[in-house]
C-alpha cells in the first residue's frame, strides 16, 4: 500500500503535463493554419509519449524498492 501512495504523485504530475500540452498546442493549432497545425499536432503527441516513457520508468523505480533515486550520483 506504501508504494501505490508513492506512484501518485508521477502519474498525476505525468497527467496534468500531458493535458497542458494538448491544450497549449490544441490552442495553437486552432488559431494557426496551413502545415504549421499538423506540426503543432506532432509536438504533444511526442511530449506525451516521452512523459508516459518517464512515469513508466519512475513506476518501475518504485516497484523495485529504489524510491530515492538522488542517492545513487
Amino acid at each position: 500500500m506504501k508504494k501505490c501512495k508513492k506512484m501518485i504523485a508521477p502519474i498525476l504530475i505525468s497527467v496534468i503535463i500531458i493535458l497542458y500540452y494538448v491544450l497549449y498546442f490544441g490552442i495553437l493549432m486552432a488559431l494557426l493554419g496551413g502545415i504549421w497545425k499538423y506540426v503543432l499536432g506532432i509536438v504533444p503527441l511526442l511530449f506525451g509519449c516521452v512523459m508516459i516513457k518517464v512515469c513508466a520508468e519512475r513506476i518501475k523505480e518504485i516497484k523495485e524498492g529504489e524510491e530515492d533515486d538522488l542517492s545513487k550520483y
